[in-house]
């Protein structure tokens, strides 16, 4: 299986709008891999197509090799973007429950259950009915039953939305432990600090198309480096020391790191006597790669992208 979740031009319109637009996207086995975009880019549509849930107008979809997604359903955990448990159920049988569901039997369910909130901090409540957890608490009783089958491909739509930054270390932990297992990992956030520190690979959509496939490193190439620096005194003219396209004044200037590197600059500076204070490189964010691909204000603030 090349290929753990494959898609080539999807395309899904809902009463006369095309909320997916030809998304195209390849996830590798045992790998993580993220859907960004803003709210709205068509994500949690096109997560439920690759799923099976709803069927696309156009285009095709495999899904652990299968190209009808609900046959391996088995396989997969799936953590919607709503949530939903029985209030009146306990954690450790809403997590075998839910387990049974996708065929494991129902006393493994919930031996599997207590070891999971045992793990996940929330061993005391293993008893303790949904309708007392806190909202927190009951977002990762979901998700422990999303994974208590140990599926092969694990999709969470929005999995960190309302967690604090506590839980949201802990998710982290468990998306990793879980391709550590070996397990295929897609997931959707608008926030990219999540991504930059999970992600094998990416999808960034907008406006239901895909506007970039890579990882991270190659999101961040599509920006060229900066470098800042900070000069003893100020030179006659800049222009003959720094390359074409500089920014600053005085003994602060900014510039894109040249093909040639820095050693060049640097010879010219010091030949020039100006002296250096301070030099750093600037490496792109994904937040600015992000702000760059899909084509929003420079200034746009990285939880609206």
């Amino acid at each position: 299986m090349d290929a753990a979740v494959e898609a080539e031009g999807l395309v899904k319109s809902f009463e006369g709008r095309r909320v997916v637009d030809g998304v195209s996207l390849s996830v590798a086995p045992g790998s993580i891999c993220g859907v960004l975009g803003q709210n709205g880019a068509g994500k949690t549509t096109t997560l439920r197509m690759l799923l099976g849930i709803i069927d696309p107008d156009d285009g095709r979809r495999t899904l652990l090799g299968s190209d009808k997604p609900l046959s391996v359903a088995s396989r997969v955990g799936y953590l919607p973007e709503e949530r939903g448990l029985y209030q009146a159920t306990t954690a450790r049988e809403m997590i075998a429950y839910l387990g049974a569901l996708r065929g494991l039997p129902w006393s493994e369910g919930r031996r599997r259950g207590v070891k999971l909130l045992e793990e996940a901090g929330l061993g005391e409540h293993a008893n303790a009915k949904i309708q007392t957890l806190s909202k927190g608490m009951a977002q990762k009783v979901q998700l422990l039953a999303t994974i208590v089958h140990q599926p092969d491909l694990i999709v969470l739509d929005e999995p960190f939305s309302g967690l604090d930054p506590v839980n949201q270390g802990v998710l982290e932990a468990i998306i990793k432990r879980e391709r550590a297992r070996g397990a295929t990992i897609l997931f959707s956030t608008h926030v990219m600090a999540h991504a930059e520190r999970l992600c094998d690979s990416l999808v960034i959509i907008a406006n239901g198309r895909t506007r970039f496939s890579g990882t991270v490193d190659a999101a961040r190439r599509t920006l060229p480096t900066k470098v800042a620096v900070e000069l003893e005194r100020t030179p006659d003219n800049p222009r003959t020391l720094l390359p074409a396209g500089f920014v600053g004044n005085d003994r602060s200037y900014r510039f894109d790191l040249p093909a040639e590197g820095l050693e060049p600059i640097l010879r010219r500076l010091l030949d020039a006597g100006v002296g250096l204070r301070d030099l750093h490189v600037e490496r792109p964010s994904l937040h600015d790669a992000f702000v760059s691909i899909v084509g929003l204000p420079a200034d746009a603030p990285a939880e609206a992208a």
